[in-house]
């Protein structure tokens, strides 16, 4: 795709930091720098988010993240977690529509970093759960 910038990243067209690259996957610093070492794993191949993956992508790309963010963790002493994410859609926060993986590490609560999950296990019943996965299990099956 010629106008998408991880595309321009991966062809070397434009300048980036990488920190690791194989026939399937680069791995890169985000310039937003969240945190020091945040860090992007993208596929070579272009897709548009994880929907667009097969089982053959997502073998390659996931498995190559413990690797990656064991190298970001012991480049700096003062690593004490990750968060590992990945935004998929315009409503889930996805602002370049090539996929990737976000490698956030975290130094202490107070990092320029925040998600939260809301509790609302009181809004739903034992049944609309039970429906719930049970849809999702259907098209499992597909």
């Amino acid at each position: 795709m010629t106008d998408c910038i991880f595309c321009k990243i991966i062809n070397n067209e434009i300048p980036s930091r990488k920190v690791y690259e194989d026939e399937e996957v680069v791995a890169f610093l985000d310039l937003t720098q969240v945190t020091p070492g945040h860090t992007l794993v993208v596929p070579k191949k272009h897709v548009r988010d994880i929907f667009e993956y097969d089982e053959e992508m997502a073998a390659s790309v996931f498995s190559r993240i413990p690797k990656i963010a064991r190298a970001i963790e012991q480049s700096n002493p003062a690593i004490t977690g990750m968060n590992i994410m990945s935004n998929n859609g315009s409503v889930a926060y996805q602002s370049v529509f090539h996929s990737h993986i976000h490698l956030l590490p975290r130094y202490t609560v107070r990092d320029d970093f925040s998600i939260m999950f809301g509790d609302h296990s009181e809004k739903y019943t034992a049944a609309e759960l039970d429906a719930i996965a049970a849809s999702i299990k259907e098209k499992m099956e597909g």
